[in-house]
């Protein structure tokens, strides 16, 4: 049976529940949530999982903070036996506009430093990454307070569909493989 592991990327603790910054973890809670299955902190993260057209789904939250996800990522790519063709990571970023979604086979971190930490723990760059934007909305020298922010009353209104979208890619990549979500998801 084919395993997938699914990574969301973002913060342990209260303080960071509704922030830009942890729209990883807010995504595997929805997906979580239809699926009816509940998160169980284990080593180095928090794991649910759940199956779907014959594929398990692994659904990781690290518990290593954003800026050391890739222990967490390793470890559990190596105790699922999952290759890492199999690996979707989901992050933050500044540089898409809020809800905007792009899914990529590889690449660079794009400075963040989530993704900065599994490309040099895993010594490579070639796995798929799912970048949900939050936008770019803050003045010089604000990046950290605007990620680290909660969300605004027009983007919690809007979330609940996105997030719907989210999910929807995440199956499709279990199921229909990188390519076919990549058409069918980027850029909705």
């Amino acid at each position: 049976m084919k395993k997938i592991l699914i990574v969301g990327l973002g913060n342990i603790g209260s303080t960071y529940n509704n922030t830009r910054h942890n729209i990883g973890f807010n995504i595997l809670d929805e997906i979580a949530s239809k699926e009816a299955v509940n998160f169980e902190s284990e080593k180095l993260g928090s794991i649910a999982k759940f199956r779907f057209k014959g594929r398990t789904f692994v659904l990781l939250k690290p518990s290593t903070y954003m800026n050391l996800s890739g222990k967490s990522v390793k470890y559990w790519l190596t105790k699922e036996k999952i290759p890492i063709e199999n690996l979707l990571v989901i992050c933050d970023d500044l540089n898409l506009p809020f809800g905007a979604i792009r899914v990529k086979a590889k690449g660079s971190d794009g400075g963040h430093n989530g993704l900065k930490d599994i490309n040099a723990v895993l010594q490579t760059q070639q796995y798929a990454r799912f970048r949900f934007g939050v936008g770019s909305e803050f003045s010089k020298g604000r990046q950290s307070d605007f990620v680290l922010g909660e969300w605004d009353l027009e983007e919690n209104k809007l979330l609940p569909e996105r997030l719907e979208v989210a999910s929807k890619l995440i199956k499709s990549f279990g199921t229909a493989g990188l390519n076919n979500t990549m058409n069918t998801f980027n850029g909705t």
